[in-house]
């Protein structure tokens, strides 16, 4: 299981590389060293990966993470994919901001 500390002193490397936390989730560091929380899963048979958010004072703490993993697992037991969901909710925001911008002009 990851720890705080343990995430700071993630170095990249030279390719992508993983390190496990729990429950499907883990962190994914790039070559220019971005940190981030993802978590696999599967279902109706399809692998799936959703992003979490990125780690670091303008991002997610290893405990809210957490909380999204938990968060993620409650959809999935409803029978909900949280990657699906996301995008859908992303699309929502970006119509509201141009239906917001459409009913100023």
């Amino acid at each position: 299981m990851l720890t705080d500390a343990a995430i700071r002193s993630l170095k990249p490397k030279g390719k992508k590389y993983k390190v496990a936390d729990r429950d499907g989730m883990y962190v994914l560091v790039t070559e220019k060293s971005v940190v981030s929380f993802r978590m696999d899963y599967r279902l109706n048979g399809r692998r799936e990966t959703v992003c979490l958010g990125k780690y670091g004072p303008g991002g997610l703490s290893l405990a809210r993470a957490r909380e999204k993993c938990i968060d993620a697992r409650r959809a999935l037991a409803e029978g909900i994919s949280p990657a699906i969901e996301k995008q859908r909710n992303k699309r929502r925001l970006k119509e509201a901001r141009s239906f917001g911008k459409l009913g100023e002009k």
